[in-house]
This record gives C-alpha cells, structure tokens and sequence, in this order.
C-alpha cells in the first residue's frame, strides 16, 4: 500500500515596516508560518537589502530542511520577489488572500500591516454578461457531495471552505448567486477561473432601491458583477447578506447555461477574507 505524503504548504510575508523609534529607520520583515500558525522562520533587512537574493538567502537552508510544495502570499508588492525565489529553489508560489494564519500573527504584532490598499470596483467586460440571475440557497449538508461528483467545467471548492470543517450545521443553507451565462456562459467562467473569485458581496447605493454585486478576485482587484434599481431585489440582497452571517460568512457563485438545471458551467464557494 502506498501512503502519498501530505503536502507542506506555507504562508509568507515580505513587508516594509517604518519604526515609529527612529522614523528614517525603515525596514522589511520577512515572516514564514505554517498552517497551523506555527512560525518557522523571522527575519528583518534594511530597505537597501530588500531583494530576492536576500530573501533566496533567507529561505534555501529552510527549504533544503523542509521540502515545502508551496509557499502562499497575500500580498501583491512582494508576489514577484517571491516568484523569483521559487524559480530559484523550485517551490510552487501561489498568490492568494487565504492565508488566515499569517493574517492573525500579523494582526497581533502590527495591526495595520494586513490591510491593503484597493482600486474602486471596474465594471466586467459586456462582452461576459450572463442572460438572468438570481439569489439561491444550498443546504450545507448536501453542498460538497452534490457538487463535487457533477462534471463541471470550472470549480473551486477549497476543502478548508467545507461547511463540515468549518462546523456549518447541515441544515443550514448556505447563500448564493446563480447566473445563467447562455451563449457566453463558458467565456464568462473561464474569465472567473483566471480571476480567481474570493467573494460576492451586496454594496447598496445611498437609494434604497438600487444597489450591486461586488466580486473580490485576485489579491486586491473587485469587479462590478451585476447592478439593479429595484426594491424587491434590494431586500432579496440585503437577505443574502444576514444569511452570511449564519454561515461565517461562506457563500456559493453558481453558473449555468441555462435555467434547465441539467448543466453547470462553473461553482466557486467563497469566503470574504480580509484584505
């Protein structure tokens, strides 16, 4: 019998850090933990010494010792250094803001450090409007089995997004948005997969009346992914939000082709994270 081995994965931070002390002092730290929030590795250099070469320094004899498969960051302005350093020691680097360890280390030591800076929401191509929408709800019990056995196209359901690992009660339906894409239902999936969705959030105008669907994607970026002028809708959104809160804030983007129920183009299960 072969036993595969589980991956090692990391989280990781490069960041500037100006002491409140010296106020010319401004340095960069480097932070490596585990996924179990476990630190394996500080360390801090002068914004002069702020390359790849001294982060390769820093992390191959760590490397060499664990083996990691991939080290994950959140934050963009560190993303190409470490995309050079795992060319340069063979890691996998993976650009995501699900690195909840490593936000919480950083959050107690420098509270401001985890938030980042965002450009107001762009508006998706026209060219990837779905035909209809509409609110849904899926029962978390039955979420990973259904989803998971269908041939879709597209799907993202990251196994620590289970609602069983995140103690979800099974009767609990979790909130979601169906599109229905019609002819143009694989483009607009394929532009989500390359995006990377994290999460779908109601943003309701000054008008009671009106209001949007906000896609966080990527490490910063946010798209305007649907917009409406009605009340009727307005409450409907303003639903799936207090439903979030029964579920930690985990949700579903369905897409389907049709209405018919007979095909999905793409399923991604989210959770807003902070930025």
């Amino acid at each position: 019998m072969t036993v595969s081995k589980s991956m090692i994965i990391w989280q990781a931070d490069f960041y500037k850090h100006l002491s409140q002390e010296h106020e010319n002092n401004t340095k960069w730290n480097l932070i490596v933990c585990d996924q179990q929030g476990v630190i394996i590795h500080q360390a801090s250099c002068q914004q002069s010494e702020a390359t790849s070469n001294w982060l390769i320094s820093e992390l191959e004899p760590l490397v060499k010792q664990y083996s990691p498969d991939i080290i994950k960051v959140f934050r963009p302005q560190c993303l190409s250094l470490f995309a050079l350093v795992g060319k340069r020691l063979e890691i996998k680097i993976e650009g995501t803001r699900r690195t909840p360890q490593l936000k919480q280390i950083l959050q107690e030591k420098y509270p401001n450090s985890v938030k980042l800076e965002q450009s107001p929401p762009q508006a998706i191509p026209e060219s990837l409007w779905g035909d209809k929408w509409h609110f849904a709800t899926f029962k978390a019990g039955d979420f990973f089995d259904y989803f998971s056995d269908r041939p879709i196209p597209m799907k993202e359901l990251p196994e620590a997004l289970n609602p069983i690992h995140l103690g979800i009660a099974s009767d609990v339906n979790i909130p979601g948005v169906v599109i229905y894409g019609g002819r143009q239902s694989m483009y607009l999936a394929r532009w989500l997969a390359d995006n990377q969705p994290v999460s779908l959030n109601y943003i309701p105008t000054e008008v009671n009346k009106s209001g949007g669907l906000i896609l966080e994607s990527g490490l910063v970026d946010r798209w305007v992914l649907l917009t409406f002028e009605n009340a009727e809708m307005s409450q409907s959104a303003q639903q799936y939000e207090k439903q979030k809160e029964r579920t930690q804030g985990l949700h579903f983007f369905l897409l389907q082709p049709d209405d018919s129920g007979m095909t999905q183009t793409g399923i991604w299960l989210l959770k807003k994270e902070k930025n």
